[in-house]
């Protein structure tokens, strides 16, 4: 009686490992559209609010996603909030919410269920997004 309960609670492990997974991969997920989807909401609402046009005419030219979100960080530290940042905000986030995917699978991989394969697997594609990322 005892080794079938044992079985059956090592069976139960791996889908429990991967509901936790599921889990984490959607909640960041769904946090990060969200979030991202809040602020360009707010930021075309304070346009609208302002110019009495959801019109907005600026280009975002000449540099990678990494210096756009530097910028615009810098730029809200300094207190330049504006409508315009609070979109390109809400872009950031959504163009870095599958970044953050990834981190966290790796991070996942090899720290709870430590599969050597797929953490390989899953860094080769966090470099590559990583790279993507200082592309111009």
């Amino acid at each position: 009686m005892r080794e079938s309960k044992t079985v059956v609670e090592a069976k139960a492990a791996p889908a429990a490992r991967q509901f936790e997974m599921d889990t984490l991969v959607g909640t960041i997920l769904q946090d990060g559209v969200l979030l991202g989807l809040g602020l360009i909401i707010v930021g075309m609402v304070w346009t609208w609010f302002r110019t009495g046009s959801l019109t907005i005419n600026y280009q975002i030219a000449g540099m990678n996603l990494f210096q756009f979100v530097l910028d615009e960080v810098r730029l809200a530290v300094h207190g330049a909030v504006r409508p315009h940042l609070l979109i390109n905000l809400g872009i950031a986030v959504l163009m870095l919410t599958p970044f953050i995917r990834v981190a966290a699978s790796v991070v996942y991989f090899m720290g709870v269920l430590r599969n050597w394969k797929y953490t390989l697997f899953t860094a080769v594609v966090l470099t590559v997004l990583t790279y993507s990322l200082f592309l111009s």
